[in-house]
C-alpha cells in the first residue's frame, strides 16, 4: 500500500514537471513565431529602401551623404536581422537588432526632412508610392512587435516563476529580450516656445 501510494506522489511529480516543460515550451515557440512574423515585415521593409533610395538619386544629388547614410544604416539592419533570426532566443541579437533598427529610423527620417525641401521629389509618383510602403510597413512591424513582446513577457514570467525555473535551468530555457524599436529620445517632450 505504502509503495503505491509512493509511486502515484512519484507519477504526480513527473506528470507536474512534464507540464511545465511542455509549457516552456509552448512558449518558447509563440515568441519564436512572432519573430517570424517581424522578420517578415522588416524583410519587406529593407527590400523598400533600395528603391526609394535609387528613385530619390536623381532629385537628390547634392545629399549623397543622406543617401550613403540611409544604405549604410539599412545594411547594418539586414545584417543584426539576419543575426537575430539565427537564434532569436538570443537576447543580444534581438538588443542589436533593435539598436540597428533605430538607427535606420533615423536615417530614414533625415532622409525624409531633406526630401521634403525638394518639390519635384515630394511630387514624384514612385517616391510617395514607396514612402506610403514603407509607412504601411512601419505599422506592420509596430503590431508584430508588440505581439512579439508580450509573448516574451509572458515567457520570461513564466519562466522565472518557482519551480518553473528549476526546469528551465535545468533544461536551459533561456530569458530573452523583448524588441525594443524606440530611442530614449524619442520618449522626450518637445519643447515648445513662442
Amino acid at each position: 500500500m505504502t509503495t503505491t501510494i509512493g509511486l502515484i506522489i512519484i507519477a504526480a511529480i513527473a506528470l507536474f514537471l512534464i507540464m511545465i516543460y511542455n509549457r516552456l515550451v509552448a512558449l518558447r515557440n509563440q515568441f519564436r513565431n512572432g519573430f517570424a512574423q517581424i522578420d517578415v515585415q522588416l524583410q519587406r521593409r529593407h527590400d523598400l529602401i533600395p528603391n526609394l533610395v535609387e528613385s530619390a538619386k536623381a532629385y537628390l544629388s547634392h545629399e549623397k551623404n543622406t543617401l550613403t547614410q540611409v544604405m549604410n544604416a539599412r545594411n547594418n539592419a539586414v545584417d543584426a536581422q539576419q543575426e537575430a533570426a539565427k537564434n532569436p532566443d538570443d537576447g543580444k541579437r534581438i538588443q542589436r537588432l533593435g539598436g540597428a533598427e533605430n538607427l535606420l529610423t533615423k536615417a530614414l527620417a533625415n532622409f525624409y526632412a531633406v526630401a521634403e525641401n525638394y518639390p519635384d521629389l515630394k511630387a514624384n509618383e514612385t517616391i510617395q508610392q514607396l514612402m506610403e510602403e514603407l509607412s504601411s510597413t512601419e505599422n506592420r512591424v509596430s503590431f508584430a512587435r508588440q505581439a512579439y513582446n508580450d509573448t516574451v513577457m509572458t515567457y520570461n514570467t513564466y519562466r522565472e516563476q518557482f519551480p518553473n525555473n528549476v526546469i528551465a535551468g535545468l533544461f536551459a530555457f533561456q530569458q530573452t529580450s523583448q524588441l525594443q524599436l524606440e530611442t530614449p529620445d524619442a520618449r522626450l517632450v518637445p519643447k515648445v516656445s513662442f
